[in-house]
């Protein structure tokens, strides 16, 4: 059986490929706070994970889901059962995508100059659940430096937070922590048992 994760990348590779070489498809898939609260297009929440804003962005985040996407849909089938884990996975990235859309959605909803785009916030979602079951896993800063996992999720989130605040990059900042917060707590919403795991994980480094 073809996994979650490859259907995914292949899905959102396809739909934004065509919403690249298509205006009026992008602009009607995109984040749009104005939209979504002004004529109800709430869908938007959900397309906006799966267009990007060029190639190099939509590359970026297909290779993060990929390469941790497939540790995580394992765990997942680990924890939940085979099938089962499968389900929660695509859910749990689906509704990652969408709960990502929803702090700038609060912000910027009467604001017409604003939208958004991408996987960013399910993409760290993904991350930050792989950070529950391997948080001694080596990481690379900037894919150079090697951390511990947990350390990389520690200092993302501070300069995710940073950046929100200081930045005028058009990156939705906000979307890169709520989504890393989010896909950490839920992972572990699912499987409670979890945190004891992660926490004995860390601690036997000391």
């Amino acid at each position: 059986m073809v996994s979650i994760t490859i259907l995914l990348v292949v899905a959102t590779s396809l739909i934004s490929w065509l919403a690249l070489n298509n205006r009026s498809l992008f602009n009607r898939l995109a984040h749009y706070p104005v939209a979504e609260c002004e004529h109800n297009e709430k869908y938007r929440w959900l397309t906006g994970g799966f267009v990007h804003a060029d190639f190099f962005h939509l590359f970026i985040n297909m290779y993060v889901m990929y390469e941790f996407g497939r540790m995580v849909e394992m765990y997942f089938m680990e924890v939940h059962g085979g099938l089962a884990g499968r389900v929660i996975f695509m859910v749990f990235y689906l509704f990652m995508v969408v709960l990502a859309n929803m702090p700038t959605y609060a912000k910027h909803k009467h604001n017409p100059a604003y939208r958004a785009v991408g996987a960013s916030g399910a993409t760290s979602a993904i991350v930050f659940s792989f950070i529950v079951f391997e948080p001694t896993a080596m990481l690379g800063l900037f894919f150079i430096v090697p951390i511990p996992a947990v350390i990389f999720g520690i200092l993302y989130l501070v300069y995710s937070s940073w950046a929100s605040n200081k930045m005028g990059d058009n990156i939705d900042h906000d979307a890169h922590f709520f989504g890393a917060v989010a896909g950490f707590l839920f992972t572990i919403a699912m499987k409670p048992s979890l945190f004891a795991v992660f926490f004995h994980k860390i601690m036997s480094v000391f």
